[in-house]
């Protein structure tokens, strides 16, 4: 089955102009990652598989290459009072650790109820935690008042056009497909995270503009299947609430992140939790990588029966696969290990 092309007729978050850019901008901060294999894992999985390992980013996450090409785009009058977001996840420290860099206070809006692991992060990277609570509603509130309060610029985790610098941001996670496939060129399917569509949106923009023909798979929780009813029906849905272990992958797709899932994403595969532990025990037990649930579900994903069984994707024989981060919480953990 070829790929979907993109549609150069298209205005898009990103493109591979903007994503070399990136890379000369952070090349010298970030960490170019390892692409590791394992051939026990190419034997399960009836594939040759390649795993780009953002879980050894700085950081512990991709979030790390976005928050500073966002952030070191930024204008020294800009910058010098400081970027504030409002997260739970990744992009909480990576934030906080690219504005530690640039010498720059960072206003970190936490809910409640993050996991402590990645508020840890925040802390050890400098970054002034503000509590809300875990609605949406109170996050977006807390962190409007803290850009009154301090005139610091909202780095948002994934979309807003007002203020998230959506074209760097996406740029700067396009730069994992420019590695991948500066290496690994004969690669024909990429599988990725999905949650607000940041990373996504510019690994298949730079992936598709270099081989337009390559396929670019969506990996998402079936408790926190937005985007694959929204590809479905061809517009943004909406859930209620999620409900999955993978905390990482539990927002929504945005405004302008959503037009390249729809035009160029091939598909949007899901998996139910115990297939992402199950994953994740492989990582750890095979591969000898810490991964977190939303780092591990490309493997979930590709050793998954929708995947394995589907006629569709059986000519993807040397698949990349994004582990996207490894900020995981042992406690969780090991309660998600049956015992």
């Amino acid at each position: 089955m070829e790929g979907m092309y993109l549609n150069q007729n298209r205005s898009y978050a990103a493109s591979l102009a903007s994503i070399e850019e990136a890379r000369e901008r952070i090349c010298r901060i970030i960490r170019k990652t390892p692409v590791l294999s394992s051939e026990t894992l190419n034997s399960i999985a009836g594939r040759k598989l390649l795993f780009k390992c953002e879980c050894f980013q700085k950081g512990g996450a991709f979030k790390f290459r976005g928050a500073t090409n966002a952030l070191f785009s930024l204008k020294d009058e800009e910058a010098a009072k400081g970027v504030v977001t409002h997260s739970s996840r990744n992009h909480a420290a990576a934030l906080a650790l690219a504005a530690k860099l640039r010498g720059v206070p960072a206003y970190i809006i936490i809910p409640k109820n993050a996991p402590s692991c990645k508020v840890q992060n925040v802390i050890r990277y400098g970054g002034k935690v503000i509590w809300s609570e875990a609605t949406m509603q109170s996050r977006e509130t807390t962190a409007a008042k803290v850009v009154d309060e301090t005139g610091a610029v909202l780095i948002h985790p994934y979309n807003d056009a007002r203020i998230i610098r959506i074209h760097d941001y996406a740029s700067g996670q396009g730069t994992i497909a420019l590695e991948l496939l500066e290496e690994f060129p004969h690669i024909d399917t990429i599988i990725v995270p999905i949650s607000g569509g940041g990373l996504i949106s510019g690994v298949t923009l730079a992936a598709k503009s270099i081989n337009p023909a390559i396929r670019v798979l969506a990996a998402e929780p079936k408790g926190a299947n937005d985007a694959a009813l929204s590809k479905a029906a061809g517009t943004i849905i909406r859930l209620p609430e999620t409900q999955t272990i993978a905390d990482g992958l539990r927002a929504s797709l945005g405004d302008l992140t959503w037009p390249v899932v729809r035009d160029s994403v091939d598909d949007v595969i899901t998996v139910e939790d115990v297939e992402i532990v199950a994953a994740m025990r492989l990582c750890y037990e095979i591969l000898k990588v810490v991964v977190e649930p939303s780092g591990a579900i490309g493997l979930a994903v590709v050793l998954s029966e929708s995947f394995q069984q589907n006629p569709a994707w059986k000519g993807c024989n040397n698949v990349g696969i994004i582990l996207s981060g490894g900020n995981v919480d042992l406690g969780m953990l090991w309660d998600s290990f049956p015992r």
